[in-house]
């Protein structure tokens, strides 16, 4: 299994509710598939270098998973289709 670095951003104006239940959907989608979630860290609201999608600002999430190889290309395709995720990269580590 090989580590990997997920960095994801939700909408600022999002509830804490609605924050929680989609950090808990994107580590679903790690462990689904066999990842193990080494540590999810709440970096917060953080301004953004360029407005996306008419906002300004966005809450940063930053997660460490280990997973096979092909685990992070069936994530990526999940996370684009996932509403309330306005940008995510993935980089092995």
């Amino acid at each position: 299994m090989n580590s990997y670095e997920l960095m994801y951003i939700i909408p600022s104006q999002s509830t804490d509710e609605e924050k929680e239940s989609l950090i808990a959907l994107v580590n679903g989608m790690i462990e689904k598939d066999g990842g193990t979630i080494e540590s999810v860290e709440r970096v917060g609201n953080k301004k953004l270098a360029y407005e996306i999608q008419k906002k300004r600002e966005g809450y940063y999430v930053l997660v460490n998973f280990k997973a096979k190889e092909t685990v992070p290309n069936k994530l990526g395709k999940l996370l684009a289709i996932t509403n309330n995720i306005m940008r995510y990269i993935i980089v092995a580590k």
